[in-house]
C-alpha cells in the first residue's frame, strides 16, 4: 500500500483556523446544495432538508414531508429571480419547496420508481428527473413527457449540452436526447445517440465547456466528448504494469481492486479536469491533453468529492473522514514512475469499443508537476461525503456522522468580531 502523505499542525497556506459544529441530522447528510450567496441546504438519509446561513450557522428553516431518505436535491431559480430547491426521495415523491418560509409549495407522490439524479433546464423553464425512466416537468410540476423505463441501475446522472440536448448515464452507455419545444408550448423527447465506449458502469458526468463533456467509469475510464456530434475526443484507462524479464514484448497487467481505479466523483474549471480515482487525485489538461499532476495516495480511503478552487489549489474529502487541500507546484525532482497511477501510460484519439484494456507502451510525461499537501481539516468521525465552498465566507462538509462543520477563516473571523465591537463601542459612547 502506498504511503499516504501526512501534515504536521504547522499549516501556513491553511486559513481554516476555525470551526462550528452544526447539528439537526439524525442520519447520514449526503448532499449540500448552495441556495444564495448566504445561505445553503442539507439533506439526507432522515428525509430532513435543512436551510443554513453559511455566516453565522444559524438553521434557518427545516423542511419536513419526507418519509425516506432524500436521493436527489437541487434549486431551481425562476425568470423573477426567486430560488426554490427540488428534492427527491426513496418514498417516491418528488418536492418544490420555498426557503424563505419552509413551506411545501407543490408534490408529486406515487411514482412509478425513485429518482436518482435531477436537472434543471433555466432556459427552458423545465426540469428533468432520472431514474428508471426519464421525465420532464414544468416549474409548476406538471409531467411534459417522459421515456421508457430504464432496468437495473436506471439514469444515474445527467447533464445539459448545447441545442436542448441532454446526456444521460444510464449503466455502461450514455445516451443523448433531444428535447423538441412545439409552438403550442408541448415538450417532446427523442433519442438521438447511444455512445457505448465504456466497459463498466459510468459513475461521474460532467461538462468541461461548451464543446466538451467527459464521462468516468468504475473500471477507471475517462471518455472525453465532443457535444455536437458526440464522438470519442480522448479515452484513457487506469492500467497497472508488472515487471518482465528482458525479451519480453508483451506486457502483462495486474488486476487491481475495483475500488483502487473506480472513478467516483470528476470536476472541472474549464481547462483543467481533476479526477478523483480510488483514494487517489489526478489533474489533466484539456487543451494539452497531458497529466498535469497527480497523487496515487491522496487519501487513506476512496475520495467521494473533490474541487478545483483555482489553476494551482484543490479540496478533496474522503471516506476516511478528512478533508484535505493541495496546491499543485513545480516538481523540484524528478517524480514517480507515471506508469504505476491514473494516466500512466496514455494515448489518445478516437477509439472504437474494444472487449478489453489493450496494453500500451509508457510514455513520459513532460512538465508534470506535483500535488502538494497544504492542509488537513480533521474534525468529523465519519466518512466525509461532499462539501461546498463560499470562498471567503468559509467551506462547509457533511459526513455519516449526521453533522455539518463551517470551516472559517480565523483572521477574517478575529476582523469581523473586532468590528462589530468596535461599532458597538462606537454606539454605546465607549466603555
Amino acid at each position: 500500500k502506498s504511503p499516504v502523505l501526512c501534515i504536521g499542525e504547522e499549516q501556513p497556506k491553511n486559513c481554516f483556523t476555525e470551526l462550528q459544529v452544526l447539528k439537526g441530522h439524525f442520519d447520514i447528510v449526503r448532499f449540500l446544495v448552495q441556495i444564495d450567496d448566504f445561505r445553503f441546504a442539507s439533506a439526507g438519509d432522515d428525509g430532513l432538508v435543512l436551510v443554513w446561513n453559511i455566516e453565522t450557522g444559524e438553521r434557518l428553516q427545516e423542511l419536513r414531508g419526507h418519509s425516506q431518505q432524500i436521493t436527489a436535491i437541487t434549486t431551481f431559480t425562476c425568470s423573477n429571480g426567486f430560488t426554490s430547491l427540488i428534492t427527491a426521495s426513496s418514498d417516491r415523491s418528488l418536492s418544490l419547496w420555498d426557503p424563505d418560509t419552509g413551506n411545501r409549495v407543490q408534490t408529486i407522490s406515487d411514482l412509478q420508481s425513485s429518482v436518482k439524479c435531477l436537472l434543471v433546464l433555466e432556459r427552458l423553464s423545465v426540469w428533468v428527473s432520472g431514474g428508471e425512466e426519464l421525465c420532464v416537468w414544468d416549474k409548476d410540476f406538471q409531467l411534459l413527457c417522459h421515456r421508457q423505463k430504464y432496468s437495473d441501475t436506471g439514469i444515474t446522472a445527467l447533464i445539459e449540452l448545447p441545442e436542448n440536448l441532454i446526456a444521460a448515464a444510464v449503466d455502461k452507455e450514455i445516451v443523448i436526447y433531444r428535447l423538441v419545444v412545439s409552438p403550442d408550448s408541448s415538450v417532446s423527447v427523442t433519442d438521438v445517440r447511444h455512445c457505448a465506449e465504456h466497459h463498466d458502469q459510468i459513475r461521474a458526468l460532467i461538462n468541461i465547456n461548451d464543446g466538451i463533456f467527459a464521462s468516468g467509469s468504475h473500471a477507471g475510464e475517462l471518455i472525453l466528448w465532443d457535444s455536437t456530434n458526440f464522438q470519442n475526443l480522448a479515452y484513457e484507462h487506469i492500467l497497472w504494469e508488472e515487471s518482465h524479464p528482458s525479451g519480453q514484448t508483451e506486457t502483462r497487467l495486474a488486476a487491481p481492486k475495483p475500488s483502487e481505479m473506480s472513478i467516483q466523483h470528476l470536476t472541472t474549471n474549464g481547462r483543467l479536469i481533476l479526477a478523483a480515482v480510488g483514494s487517489g487525485l489526478y489533474v489533466y489538461d484539456v487543451v494539452t491533453k497531458a497529466v498535469v499532476a497527480y497523487r496515487k495516495a491522496a487519501h487513506d480511503s476512496d475520495v467521494l468529492h473533490i474541487m478545483l478552487m483555482s489553476d494551482n489549489e484543490l479540496i478533496s474529502c474522503s471516506e476516511d473522514g478528512s478533508v484535505r487541500m493541495w496546491e499543485i507546484q513545480d516538481l523540484p525532482l524528478a517524480a514517480e514512475p507515471a506508469s504505476a497511477g491514473f494516466f500512466g501510460m496514455l494515448t489518445f484519439g478516437r477509439s472504437s469499443k474494444q472487449s478489453g484494456p489493450q496494453s500500451k507502451k509508457v510514455l513520459e510525461i513532460p512538465n508534470l508537476r506535483t500535488l502538494e499537501l497544504t492542509g488537513d481539516l480533521i474534525g468529523h468521525s465519519g466518512a466525509v461525503q461532499m462539501f461546498l465552498s463560499f470562498k471567503e465566507k468559509g467551506l462547509v462538509t457533511c459526513s455519516t456522522d449526521h453533522l455539518l462543520i463551517l470551516w472559517k477563516d480565523g483572521e477574517r473571523q478575529s476582523r469581523l468580531r473586532s468590528q462589530v465591537l468596535f461599532q458597538k463601542l462606537e454606539e454605546n459612547g465607549g466603555l
